[in-house]
């Protein structure tokens, strides 16, 4: 690549001045040009991997499908073509897409102040503190902020070390919290660990479930001197594919915790702010971890959002030198605004609620999808919307989610279960469209013409 500062300001200048133009008066000319720029740049400038994977290329046709804007739970391309999400961004977009409170919300705050000064006190990250520390579980009070699930996850276990002066964590099997190093140590799946290692040490992993697993670590770990210093999991298992572990499994691991002296870790970025039909993950067996992860939703699907919170005891440790941790744009007022909007969101239209009986009306009708059409669904699996579609095998999964795209319906599979394919919409999603994408996967069912 040649350097060429003056082309460089004239392509950021042009697209600026696209973006800034009001909606529905940039020309389809333009949209056709935008859309094919987009696959040479994926091509050239971030990963060819990318468009081989991405069914809106692979599906598309002569245009790929370049994602241009979306309100609710409706995507719509730069050729106007539409999809029902029920991908969700992965658990993003809880609120839906663009939800107007809360964009409202983020706006004003821009006319504010989009960023901190870095030395003055900042109320917005202040109020959502106490805002969090009010709904979580327990004495869970302290909490830190940043940008992504996987940099709460590492200010997580850095905690953890902090405060129990061991190395050492648990985790499970099958999980997913994130790929930096610190997080991508706990992962429970060769395929991304394999490459890196070796990761940090002292970090043993068991099957998700089986609390009696963890405390035969624990047991032998102590024996032998080993020292660890928490034991991290995910409520229910997002990557994997949506499962739900035994009604005992949390409680269990918070007596086994308190046994051996050591934390529990509640892995929530996936599960928290309503998705599973109560505000966390952990509320559904009564439970209160040590320390709690936050992610996607909690930025309402406007702004980027984390953060990671424990108890008073525990964040003493982070009073005498607080500035052990720190991020520069974690906690702005543009990301607490939107977090702040995007929990009086969940508590107006009672998004637990919804996903809870929505959750159970998808899932009732998945399955009899699959009696009507045997051999292509094997399980439907989850709680409240975070339910994971698992199939025969593979090609079937891929089949299904490659169909329901070109009948104009986005998800995707899980990153630690090749064969589930995931059923994660906006909590607040119409029944209308449910049922729209519903009769669209039947469809697929039949054309895969399975005996």
């Amino acid at each position: 690549m040649t350097r060429n500062i003056q082309e460089a300001f004239e392509e950021a200048i042009d697209f600026v001045n696209i973006i800034k133009k009001p909606a529905g008066t940039v020309s389809l000319e333009e949209r056709q040009k935008v859309a094919k720029e987009t696959v040479e740049n994926f091509r050239d400038y971030i990963n060819k991997g990318f468009l081989e994977y991405r069914k809106s290329v692979t599906e598309a046709g002569e245009f790929a499908v370049t994602e241009w804007t979306g309100q609710g739970s409706i995507l719509k391309d730069a050729l106007d073509r539409e999809y029902i999400d029920i991908l969700g961004g992965f658990g993003l977009y809880s609120y839906g897409i663009r939800h107007p409170r809360i964009v409202e919300a983020v706006k004003a705050q821009l006319d504010r102040s989009p960023q901190y000064s870095q030395e003055m006190l900042d109320p917005l990250r202040a109020k959502l503190a106490r805002v969090i520390a009010k709904l979580a579980p327990g004495d869970i009070q302290y909490g830190f902020f940043a940008n992504s699930g996987t940099e709460a996850v590492e200010g997580a276990m850095k905690l953890a070390k902090f405060y129990t002066g061991k190395k050492g964590f648990i985790s499970m099997l099958k999980g997913f919290h994130g790929k930096t190093l610190g997080s991508l140590s706990l992962m429970g799946k060769n395929d991304y660990r394999a490459p890196l290692l070796p990761l940090l040490e002292g970090i043993r992993h068991v099957d998700f479930g089986d609390a009696e697993a963890v405390e035969y670590e624990l047991k032998h770990a102590k024996a032998v001197g080993d020292e660890i210093a928490a034991v991290v999991a995910e409520p229910i298992q997002g990557e994997a594919g949506a499962i739900v572990p035994p009604d005992d499994y949390w409680p269990r691991l918070r007596e086994i915790c308190d046994k051996y002296d050591v934390l529990l870790i509640a892995d929530e970025v996936q599960t928290g702010f309503g998705r599973t039909g109560e505000i966390f993950g952990v509320d559904h067996w009564d439970v209160q971890p040590d320390i709690m992860c936050f992610g996607k939703a909690l930025g309402g699907g406007v702004v980027p959002m984390s953060g990671f919170f424990s108890t008073p005891k525990i964040w003493e440790v982070m009073e005498p030198n607080p500035f052990m941790h720190t991020t520069t744009t974690g906690g702005n007022p543009l990301a607490c605004a939107s977090a702040l909007a995007a929990i009086t969101v969940m508590h107006e239209e009672n998004l637990p609620a919804q996903a809870a009986e929505k959750g159970a009306y998808v899932t009732k009708r998945l399955r009899e999808l699959g009696e009507r059409y045997p051999g292509i669904l094997h399980d439907v699996t989850g709680m409240g919307l975070l339910i994971g579609m698992h199939f025969v095998d593979d090609e079937i999964g891929y089949h299904v989610a490659s169909g329901l795209f070109a009948r104009g319906v986005v998800t995707a599979g899980t990153l630690t279960n090749a064969k589930c394919i995931r059923f994660e919409p906006a909590l607040n999603i119409p029944y209308e469209l449910l049922d729209e994408a519903l009769n669209r996967m039947e469809d697929v069912f039949k054309s895969l013409n399975v005996s």
